[in-house]
């Protein structure tokens, strides 16, 4: 019996997977936080003045997920 796991993405992998499913005229803002080492990010399409910010987390990917997942309801 053969098994069929996925491998989970790297960092790099899941951030240039990101960068293709946001819109390229949509901005997107990323910050560490000084002192630590968590980064919050946020995106917005051009005409919404700003998004959410997405929660502080480890993996700067990790951030760009949330915020991209708190702002595309803009699209639907």
């Amino acid at each position: 019996m053969g098994h069929n796991y996925a491998k989970p993405l790297t960092s790099g992998q899941k951030m240039e997977r990101l960068l293709t499913r946001i819109p390229p005229s949509w901005a997107i803002k990323m910050e560490r936080a000084t002192g630590t080492a968590t980064w919050r990010a946020t995106v917005h399409a051009p005409e919404a003045a700003e998004g959410a910010w997405s929660d502080a987390h480890q993996d700067p990917a990790d951030a760009l997920e949330d915020a991209w997942r708190r702002n595309r309801t803009v699209l639907a």
